[in-house]
C-alpha cells in the first residue's frame, strides 16, 4: 500500500525503534513516529491515524480525529488565506487542514471565516498533500433526520454547508436540514457560518427557515416593555392611549410621553395592538 493510499488513515504497525521523544512504528515499509506520551505502558504495536506533520514528518496518533479518509465531521476554521483556502483544525496538535480556494465560492465574502465550521473528510492527491473534502449534498442526506411537525416556530442553530442563487442550505446542531429562502434573511450567510433562525415551515426532508427576527423581536425596547404589560393583563388591555397624561404615562410606565407615543405608534404599525378611547388592546393572533 502507497503513502498516498495510507494517509488520513487508521491503520495498525509494529514499534521497531524509540527515542527520547518517540516510539518508530513501521508500516507497509513506511516509518511513522509516535509521541511517546501517548502511550501508558510499552507496546509491540499500536494502531492510529496516519498523517504528515507541519514538520513534514510521518506521524501516527493514537488519538484518533472523527475526520478522516472518507469519514466525515465537524472541523473549526482556525486561519484564512486568501492565496491557498482555509486551515480547518481536525484535532491534530500539529497539523490543520486545508479546504482548498478551489473548493470555495468565487466570491471571498462568502469564504468561512475563523471560528466557522466545515463538515470535511480528507482526501490526498498525487504529491501526498492532505486537503479537506467538503461534504457533498448527498452525505448530509445519509447523516440528517425526518422534520417534525412540533419544529414549526422553534428556534434553532444551524451551520451553514451550502450556497445557492436559490438560497442557502444549512443543517442544524440536531440534524435536520434547512433551506433559508434569500426572502428569510437580511444578508447572504457565509459558507460554514453558524446562524441562528426559526422554523417557518417544512416539508417531508428539511425545515424552511428564516433568519429574521419576529416581529416583536424587532420591537424598540420601549414598544417591548408595553407589549410585556399588555401581555401580562388578564384581557389583554391596559387604560392608557395617546391621549393619558404626561404625569400618569411617567407614574405608571417610567418613560415620557413621547417616548410612550413613538412605542405606541411602533406596535400600531406591527398590527401587534390597537387603541381606541379606552386604551390600547393586545391584538390576540398566532
Amino acid at each position: 500500500m502507497e503513502l498516498q493510499q495510507l494517509l488520513g488513515t487508521i491503520q495498525t504497525g509494529k514499534i521497531i525503534d524509540q527515542n527520547d521523544q518517540f516510539y518508530f512504528v513501521s508500516i507497509n515499509g513506511l516509518t511513522f513516529q509516535l509521541d511517546k506520551t501517548e502511550l501508558e505502558q510499552p507496546a509491540q504495536q499500536v494502531q492510529g491515524f496516519l498523517y504528515e506533520n507541519q514538520a513534514h514528518h510521518l506521524t501516527i496518533t493514537t488519538n484518533i480525529p472523527q475526520i478522516g479518509k472518507h469519514r466525515y465531521g465537524f472541523g473549526t476554521v482556525v486561519e484564512v488565506r486568501t492565496d491557498l483556502g482555509v486551515f480547518v483544525d481536525i484535532g491534530l496538535k500539529d497539523k490543520d487542514i486545508v479546504v482548498s480556494l478551489d473548493d470555495l465560492p468565487e466570491m471571498k465574502s462568502l469564504w468561512p471565516k475563523k471560528g466557522d465550521r466545515l463538515f470535511i473528510a480528507i482526501k490526498v492527491d498525487h504529491k501526498n498533500r492532505m486537503w479537506g473534502q467538503l461534504a457533498e449534498g448527498g452525505v448530509f442526506q445519509q447523516i440528517s433526520r425526518r422534520p417534525q411537525a412540533s419544529l414549526k416556530n422553534t428556534n434553532v442553530t444551524a451551520t451553514v454547508y451550502r450556497l445557492k442563487l436559490s438560497g442557502t442550505f444549512v443543517i442544524t446542531s440536531d440534524y435536520y436540514l434547512g433551506f433559508i429562502h434569500p426572502s428569510e434573511r437580511d444578508r447572504e450567510p457565509r459558507l460554514g457560518e453558524v446562524v441562528q433562525g426559526r422554523v417557518i415551515g417544512m416539508s417531508f426532508d428539511h425545515l424552511n427557515l428564516s433568519l429574521k427576527p419576529r416581529s416583536y423581536e424587532e420591537i424598540t425596547p420601549d414598544a417591548e416593555m408595553l407589549l410585556a404589560v399588555l401581555q401580562h393583563q388578564p384581557q389583554g388591555t391596559i387604560g392608557f392611549n395617546d391621549k393619558s397624561s404626561p404625569e400618569d404615562i411617567k407614574q405608571y410606565f417610567g418613560i415620557s410621553k413621547g417616548n410612550f407615543k413613538r412605542a405606541v405608534g411602533h406596535l400600531l404599525k406591527k398590527r401587534l395592538i390597537t387603541q381606541d378611547e379606552e386604551g390600547l388592546h393586545l391584538v390576540k393572533n398566532d
